[in-house]
């Protein structure tokens, strides 16, 4: 049940209003901005009802609208709607100017203020779950989420975070199943476009005619079954950021088109020459050589410097390969979530032949080997005999001792408190264990900080 305050010095006024909405809102009713005050200290509070003349000079709103501005000042997310004579429009609008969403005029007809009222705070509690969504999204794309701790990941980490505030041109290469994508979305979650579209376009998915209507949009018949018009994915990413993965792949002519939409940030629609200005952060990715490409002559050498104003490598996985029982632990944690089942950890050969095999996926690859895993584990352990077959050959099929796995379990502690920098709750949250039995093995393997 929602909390609504009201604050009004007419007594009056106050138990219709009490009797009235009782069953339907959490009611705390006050007389003056004293009270209010302390109200607002120790309680939460979704809604204020909000006489503007209160004591002690009623006969002007000024200190109706200091009420109004404190309850601003304490929490910007309070709704505010205030009651005001009959004729007094620019005191109400004076009021919405600062602050107030809407208002109501004496005398009241309790009806259509428990419409006005349930509309308020049906859209406060959409505002407060887009917020919430966004919130679990910035925090699942964050840089400081993204698992590694070795040189290379540390690097990225600091140029996601120096970049992502700009509004820079992004080129982000490496090999297939590197996490181009991953570094792009935590390019823009911790971006001021944060809160507006992200878009991801996969260049080498679509034919050239497809992947034209679908980032440019259509006029009704602009082309043979253009039955509608159509927004382009550029239109739809305005004030947000658009991704275009594996852009080597577009045709020269597809290429003349996007180095018109980053000089000039406009396009238009197929079948029309009305120009459509946008406001959109590029971001692009291949896992090809690009100077090789233009070098060939395929790939226009204008656009790769416009693109390229600032360069992201993604690290090889077998570059890294300090960062793979992390990882390892991580997709884990995750699946076995996913899946339902009670695993706890990965035997230390599997660990081993883990870290020496080469990963020519990358984390791609090793994603799928553990999902795998996870679905053909009949045990709380994973071993040998879950991996590909190609992961299992160098070694015997045999059982872990349980010496061996108090030492892979240790080792694996002392990975995530390095890669957390010491801290507990998040090493918790990478190991997939609660605080409390990270706190006891930190007891049992002697690593108390």
């Amino acid at each position: 049940m929602k909390t609504v305050l009201v604050v009004d010095d007419d007594d009056g006024l106050r138990k219709q209003i009490h009797w009235a909405f009782k069953d339907c809102y959490r009611l705390t009713q006050v007389a003056n901005r004293t009270q209010m005050h302390d109200v607002l200290q120790e309680n939460s509070i979704d809604l204020v009802l909000l006489d503007l003349h209160l004591p002690p000079r009623q006969s002007t709103p000024e200190e109706g609208i200091k009420a109004l501005k404190e309850i601003k000042s304490v929490n910007p997310g309070i709704k505010v709607i205030v009651i005001t004579g009959d004729n007094e429009e620019e005191t109400s609008l004076r009021a919405i100017d600062n602050g107030a969403c809407d208002y109501f005029c004496k005398p009241l007809i309790l009806e259509d203020m428990k419409v006005i009222l349930d509309r308020t705070l049906y859209v406060q509690s959409l505002v407060q779950k887009n917020q919430q969504r966004l919130e679990k999204l910035v925090k699942k794309y964050s840089f400081a989420q993204m698992v590694g701790k070795s040189k290379e990941m540390t690097q990225l980490f600091e140029m996601i975070e120096r970049i992502a505030p700009t509004d820079c041109t992004v080129l982000i290469q490496g090999e297939s199943g590197t996490g181009k994508e991953l570094v792009s979305r935590a390019i823009h979650y911790n971006s001021a476009r944060r809160d507006k579209p992200f878009i991801v376009i996969n260049c080498a998915a679509l034919p050239e005619a497809l992947l034209e209507a679908e980032l440019f949009g259509h006029e009704k018949g602009a082309f043979t079954d253009a039955g509608y018009k159509k927004d382009g994915m550029f239109e739809v990413a305005d004030k947000g950021t658009i991704f275009l993965d594996e852009i080597s792949d577009m045709s020269p002519r597809m290429q003349a088109k996007i180095l018109r939409v980053i000089q000039e940030r406009s396009f238009n629609h197929l079948g029309s020459t009305k120009p459509i200005q946008v406001d959109i952060r590029i971001l692009a990715a291949t896992n090809k050589d690009l100077e090789e490409l233009i070098h060939e002559g395929t790939f226009r050498e204008d656009l790769y410097y416009r693109l390229n104003v600032v360069s992201i490598l993604a690290p090889l996985l077998r570059e890294r390969k300090e960062d793979i029982p992390l990882l390892a632990q991580h997709f884990l944690t995750m699946y076995a979530t996913l899946r339902g089942k009670k695993i706890k950890s990965i035997s230390p050969q599997v660990m081993d032949q883990l870290c020496r095999y080469s990963w020519p996926g990358n984390i791609r690859e090793l994603e799928n080997v553990m999902e795998r895993a996870i679905i053909l584990s009949s045990g709380e352990i994973i071993l040998l005999r879950d991996l590909p077959p190609h992961l299992q050959s160098a070694f015997p099929r045999e059982e872990s001792s349980p010496s061996s796995l108090k030492e892979a379990e240790r080792k694996l502690i002392l990975d995530a408190l390095r890669a957390t920098g010491g801290n507990q709750s998040r090493a918790a949250q990478l190991l997939g264990i609660h605080r409390t039995s990270l706190w006891r093995k930190l007891k049992t393997y002697d690593l108390e900080p």
